[in-house]
């Protein structure tokens, strides 16, 4: 007798705080979607990632500044061709290159 007395208290408290979860959920998920977040699924994934007009220009921009970059990278590495280039050549072969750049320019 006295089992079926505790499961009469703990089933409706149980029940309830069942219920209390559910309604925080539903009360979380009202207030993102009313926020204009995206909502998450069960793995934390976006549902309806939201796309609009602003994320379409950052995405143009970061596109357009990565290529600028990749530009600058590609320049930058000429260079430093050119410099080991210098480094690692000899030095009589350099001073014949400066003497011959000397002489076309006279």
């Amino acid at each position: 007798m006295e089992k079926v007395q505790i499961l009469g208290i703990i089933a409706p408290t149980i029940a309830i705080v069942g219920v209390a979860g559910m309604i925080g959920w539903m009360f979380t998920t009202w207030l993102r979607i009313k926020n204009g977040y995206p909502l998450d699924g069960a793995w934390g994934q976006a549902v309806y990632p939201k796309t609009d007009q602003e994320m379409i220009e950052r995405i143009k921009l970061i596109s357009q500044e990565n290529a600028q970059l990749r530009a600058e990278l590609g320049s930058v590495k000429d260079r430093l061709a050119n410099v080991e280039r210098i480094v690692t050549d000899e030095a009589h072969a350099l001073d014949r290159e400066i003497e011959a750049l000397r002489v076309t320019k006279n």
